[in-house]
């Protein structure tokens, strides 16, 4: 089994309407196994105003938008005739389900059904957001319901050790693999800094700018974020706010952080420079596997103080790159980013720690590992390599 004799479905929750760390993730993977020579189809809800051109093939999956408040994101139908059609046609010989909804549960039973190796792929920690949104009761009963979508694959891909771990918590036993992340290091740089850009949002070359970086959604710790930041000004703590983001809480975030300098969403080169202009990241989210923006960070040269917790704890050395503190700890994180603002040396050994760390961190590299992975599944069920799909 080589990569040309690869013919992939992959199934996405959300491939490109939205940017996202996951989705960034698929499409360079996509890019690169086809530039190894295997045949890939997607299979994922789309926009007609999506957030960025797909890379491949994209059959649109019919979807209905996700309840709660957050219509940006959509919920596949499971699998309707027009996309099993487009299936039986295609005849792929591997399935890979990226997201544990609707879409990804019928993808593996169609491909269960038919002796077709199915890998599975955790982006982030779905079993987590509940909480965020008064209704955190749910989470054992979200939990199981993981459990049993992950048991049902020949292989998971998990960003770090420390997800892997927190699934085999939950009685996964299926074998996993690591697919770790990259970073585009001409784009995240300590060169991209710009005091002049800095200065075009009212911060100052003297003051010392803490920085959120991500979609702005309350899962990603918005409200620790915050509670921080009172908590700094209370102890006298000079600093300014620097958010780099959008997204449907960006109101009640600013009511929160009324003296932040709110950059907006940026992209490309932009964002780049956004980063490398922060002179620390403060990433309080409790839902990450990997933690793009952390390692973009670090990669650029910025100090990172994150939450305890996955995706960090593999990514940030505690008292090397950044500080790691208790998810909820409001004063550990407080004296964490104090120390760092008091430090200007410790501030400046941390950011090259952390620039030398990253450096290792690339995209090739990580989408390799996936494709390392589906060729051990293929291996291991040879009947499936020679045998693609013909039932509808």
């Amino acid at each position: 089994m080589q990569p040309p004799d690869l013919r992939v479905a992959l199934f996405s929750g959300n491939y490109n309407y939205i940017r996202d760390g996951a989705n960034q993730a698929l499409n360079l993977l996509v890019g690169h196994l086809m530039a190894r020579g295997a045949t890939v189809r997607v299979y994922s809800p789309t926009t007609e105003t999506p957030a960025f051109p797909p890379t491949g093939d994209l059959v649109k999956v019919p979807a209905f938008a996700f309840p709660g408040g957050r219509e940006e994101y959509k919920l596949g139908r499971g699998l309707p005739w027009t996309t099993r059609r487009d299936l039986k046609a295609f005849a792929p010989n591997l399935v890979h389900v990226s997201a544990p909804e609707f879409l990804g549960h019928r993808a593996i039973t169609w491909a269960r059904r038919r002796d077709i190796p199915v890998v599975a792929s955790l982006h982030t920690r779905f079993e987590t957001y509940f909480r965020y949104y008064g209704v955190g009761f749910v989470e054992p009963g979200v939990r199981a319901i993981l459990k049993r979508f992950y048991n049902r694959a020949d292989r998971v891909l998990t960003p770090t050790a420390s997800t892997a771990e927190v699934i085999r918590g939950w009685g996964v036993t299926t074998p996993t693999s690591q697919w770790p992340r990259g970073v585009d290091h001409r784009r995240f740089s300590p060169e991209a800094r710009s005091l002049d850009w800095r200065r075009s949002l009212g911060i100052g070359d003297d003051e010392v700018a803490i920085g959120f970086l991500g979609r702005l959604v309350l899962e990603k710790g918005l409200d620790v974020f915050a509670d921080v930041v009172t908590e700094l000004r209370r102890r006298g703590i000079a600093h300014r706010v620097l958010i780099v983001g959008e997204g449907p809480a960006r109101d009640w975030f600013a009511g929160r952080v009324p003296q932040a300098a709110f950059a907006g969403f940026q992209r490309g080169d932009d964002l780049g420079r956004a980063v490398a202009s922060m002179d620390m990241l403060f990433n309080p989210s409790v839902t990450e596997t990997w933690g793009q923006v952390t390692s973009e960070a670090m990669a650029a040269g910025v100090p990172v103080v994150a939450a305890r917790a996955t995706g960090a704890i593999d990514l940030v050395q505690h008292g090397v790159t950044g500080f790691l503190a208790e998810p909820r700890d409001i004063p550990a994180y407080a004296d964490a980013i104090g120390r760092i603002v008091a430090d200007p040396a410790l501030a400046q050994s941390m950011s090259a720690a952390g620039h030398a760390r990253a450096a290792g961190w690339s995209w090739e590299g990580a989408s390799e590992a996936v494709l390392r992975a589906y060729l051990g599944v293929m291996r291991a069920r040879p009947l499936a390599a020679r045998a693609p799909a013909s039932r509808s």
